[in-house]
């Protein structure tokens, strides 16, 4: 099984802690083996080799060109969360975003 290191990049890496929290837990009740962390953008632009996929907050939306950029070099997806999912903290619904990505990379 493959481990997957999902990143989201907002501004200050704080305001995504609920759903990477909520992230985390749905992964761990289906055995998916994920590494899910928060971290301001300033810091995962200069990090993008190191994720398997970035999801970007929509605070940072306006971002999501750069990172995609950098991406593109290590063949690594950037999604924008979508608002209502972020707004309702849907972390069960962010991971599958995230997992269906991955899977159709």
């Amino acid at each position: 099984m493959a481990t997957y290191n999902i990143t989201l990049a907002c501004a200050f890496g704080a305001s995504t802690s609920n759903i990477v929290k909520k992230m985390r837990e749905v992964a761990d009740e289906n055995n998916i083996d994920a590494d899910i962390q928060a971290i301001p953008t300033t810091e995962a632009i200069k990090r993008v080799s190191e994720f398997s996929i970035i999801l970007l907050g929509p605070q940072v939306r306006y971002e999501l060109k750069r990172f995609k950029k950098e991406a593109d070099k290590f063949d690594i997806p950037v999604i924008d969360i979508p608002s209502d999912l972020y707004g309702d903290n849907d972390g069960k619904s962010i991971l599958a975003l995230a997992l269906k990505t991955l899977m159709n990379k």
